[in-house]
């Protein structure tokens, strides 16, 4: 069996969202791609038929794109992408008779970016003023030809919507006064850094200013563009999801989330507003309880349903809530299902009494089917429990669902809405839309995975899951060297889904265990809220429990178990470290070590004020929940990475434990990504990420060789080719 190499990430295509045509016919999707020799990600847009008649049609080739939305007639499509300016915004004189000097008509490739930010979101004027921004582009797909861009703000845009007669878009966009645009330019000139925000830093933003984000409507034609002042951001919240603006199918009213309030840098709180695009007036829906999420109108328009949980407390299930915003009533209609909404599976409307949702249910996500007036199905029981679903969209007689299976990669699907009901035994009626990965499936022996129960040491049953090379039997095991990865959250769920580093590991005939311990979402409210202020305790019984679990189950060799993990996955690693030497090493990545000190410099306050207190007035609660306060317990060689702008792990967490276990002489080594936030984005990153994990675990695997022969300089220089 062939290693997959770990440069195989330029081999890979991830699709990362798609939108539903009006009639059903078609389904747009967006997809990342790794170019070789720019060493960058790309998001391109595709569309394909939903019947699945002919291959998808690729629309972009080197642009950052995501947000992708029909026009109401599906006769264009709205993409917020990051390019180069139209040549159309470029070519031709200024009022003044100048020729513009950023219209350059040799440049052939004008309409292909270089050196784009692909990542979502917003920089805060942190780029160079040089760098495009993301703009939303159309395509008009009845007369064919390159996209034309329609906003040309400064700042760029985050997110969008479109009017109901395709004329006019809202836009979300920061739109920052004249003191700071000054603030801007000298802060991209290195100027210093002023705040007097409690929020001060972001994760994926960096450090905050004081710019207000507001609502814009567009005219899709002419570019004019209006700023409804009264309808802007506000709430830690916000920070991370956008105004998520959706315009009512057919009038001027334009629902969106926000916070509108004197604490915004101290609340969870996201309420849920409705501005009119004509008069600039705003109602706020409701009032204060939930942290409310992706708004979306019923067909007829006639109600509003939105996500939403308590914002004092992240362990409790998004729950779905419907609302007549004309009465400004909204209730439930999730009571008594106890699952929070699975990955991307935010509520879709398919007619005026059901809404289809996906929802984390015991370590998968799968499709319920929601009534207006309460109630919910689990539904399409078809779906194997090996498999998960990922991103959604659906209409009055189609779903297009992105599905992923470990040894058999994701892909666009398309189903006829009656299809929901097949049963277990019923024909698959799944329509494959796509063969993103068919080269790479084709080349390497992708793995399979189990399920696993087993009882944590307080008799609590814990569900796992383990991905195994093919040429493994769990029915009649010979023990393999074990990898338990540990998920992040703590409120999130392993799923049995396609996943490269599992590949990694596997066709290097390793077991990738995973442990859905307690904290972790998909069993219920009281699974998960039993970790809440009280950390460092039952999850690691729960991952200790697991571990002796494959090995007495004759799959895990004993003396060739690793332990690692990503963020609140380095958390958990080094909080096993402190419990036991059975490891023989461990990966901690982008974790959080000294909560206290974490406080101060990280982008979670709020979370860990209502988990924990306040570090002054309850201390002995965060240095319960520190491993560097139990660092002289960790004997075990430990591998630490950060990123050294990630303010949602900050790199200074692993310093401190990286530190401390070298004054103690336990052998470890520690990996920083310049200009990282809290991932390993990058291909020729991602790729040495891999190849130091594998590097540090072939050094303390007693039947391998290691490459870096205990020099521990080794792989450090971040070239992906050495």
């Amino acid at each position: 069996m062939d290693e997959l190499p770990a440069d195989a990430i330029y081999d890979r295509t991830w699709p990362t969202g798609l939108d539903l045509s009006p009639n059903g016919d078609r389904v747009a999707f967006t997809a990342t791609e790794a170019d070789p020799d720019e060493d960058e990600n790309h998001q391109s847009v595709f569309v394909v038929p939903a019947d699945g008649s002919r291959e998808p049609h690729r629309l972009t080739r080197a642009s950052g794109a995501w947000n992708v939305e029909w026009s109401p007639d599906g006769s264009k499509l709205g993409v917020v992408m990051v390019r180069d300016d139209d040549i159309a915004l470029r070519v031709g004189r200024d009022d003044d008779g100048e020729s513009d000097e950023d219209g350059d008509a040799d440049d052939e490739d004008g309409e292909e970016g270089e050196g784009e930010d692909s990542s979502e979101g917003n920089d805060n004027g942190e780029n160079g003023d040089d760098d495009p921004k993301p703009q939303v582009w159309v395509y008009d797909l009845e007369l064919g030809g390159d996209a034309r861009q329609v906003t040309d703000r400064e700042e760029g845009v985050r997110d969008f919507d479109w009017g109901p007669e395709g004329e006019r878009i809202v836009v979300s966009a920061r739109d920052p006064t004249d003191e700071e645009r000054e603030y801007l330019d000298q802060r991209r000139d290195d100027g210093p850094i002023e705040t007097e925000r409690l929020q001060h830093k972001f994760d994926g933003q960096g450090w905050l200013d004081t710019v207000t984000t507001y609502l814009f409507v567009v005219d899709v034609e002419s570019r004019e563009e209006r700023r409804l002042d009264d309808a802007y951001a506000g709430g830690i919240g916000g920070e991370g999801t956008g105004m998520q603006p959706v315009w009512h199918p057919e009038d001027d009213r334009i629902a969106y989330t926000s916070y509108d309030g004197d604490d915004g840098d101290d609340t969870y709180v996201q309420d849920v507003f409705v501005a009119d695009a004509e008069t600039g007036e705003v109602d706020r829906l409701t009032d204060g309880e939930y942290r409310a999420a992706n708004p979306v109108w019923s067909p007829d328009g006639d109600r509003l349903a939105f996500a939403g949980r308590v914002p004092d407390n992240l362990y409790r299930p998004f729950d779905v809530f419907v609302a007549d915003p004309d009465a400004g009533e909204y209730e439930p209609i999730t009571d008594g299902l106890d699952r929070t909404i699975g990955w991307f599976g935010m509520p879709v409307w398919m007619d005026e009494e059901t809404l289809l949702t996906t929802i984390g249910d015991g370590g998968w996500s799968r499709f319920v089917r929601l009534d207006v007036e309460g109630g919910h199905e689990r539904v399409f029981d078809r779906q194997p429990r090996d498999e998960t679903l990922r991103q959604f969209d659906a209409g009055s007689e189609t779903v297009a669902v992105m599905r992923s299976d470990p040894s058999e990669g994701v892909d666009v699907h398309a189903m006829d809405r009656a299809d929901l009901d097949a049963g277990p035994s019923d024909p698959d009626p799944r329509r494959r839309l796509t063969a993103l990965n068919d080269d790479l499936l084709g080349t390497y022996e992708f793995p399979e995975t189990v399920w696993r129960t087993f009882e944590s040491d307080d008799g609590t049953e814990v569900e796992g899951i383990t991905y195994y090379p093919p040429d493994f039997d769990p029915e009649d095991p010979e023990s393999r060297p074990t990898l338990l990865w540990i998920h992040g959250g703590p409120m999130a769920y392993d799923e049995p889904s396609f996943d490269f580093q599992a590949a990694f590991w596997t066709t290097r005939g390793y077991l990738v265990a995973t442990v859905n311990y307690r904290g972790s979402t998909s069993y219920g409210r009281d699974f998960c809220e039993a970790l809440k202020g009280n950390w460092n305790t039952l999850e690691v019984d729960d991952l200790l429990a697991g571990t002796e679990d494959l090995v007495d189950r004759g799959w895990a060799d004993p003396d060739r178990l690793f332990v690692g993990g990503f963020s609140q996955g380095g958390v958990n690693t080094a909080y096993v470290l402190t419990r036991t030497d059975r490891f023989r090493a461990g990966l901690a990545e982008h974790g959080v070590y000294d909560m206290r000190s974490s406080f101060g410099t990280d982008d979670s306050h709020k979370w860990f004020e209502h988990d924990f207190g306040l570090p002054w007035e309850n201390p002995e609660a965060y240095d319960a929940a520190s491993s560097i306060t139990d660092v002289g317990d960790i004997d075990t060689p430990l591998l630490l990475t950060a990123g050294e702008e990630d303010w949602r792990c900050p790199p200074t967490q692993s310093e401190q434990l990286y530190r401390s276990l070298r004054k103690r002489g336990v052998e470890s080594k520690l990996v920083v990504y310049p200009d990282e936030h809290h991932n390993v984005g990058d291909p020729d990153r991602a790729i040495h990420r891999l190849e130091t994990l594998d590097d540090w675990v072939a050094r303390f695997d007693p039947e391998r060789e290691s490459d870096e022969d205990g020099d521990e300089d080794e792989g450090e220089s971040g070239d992906a080719d050495s």
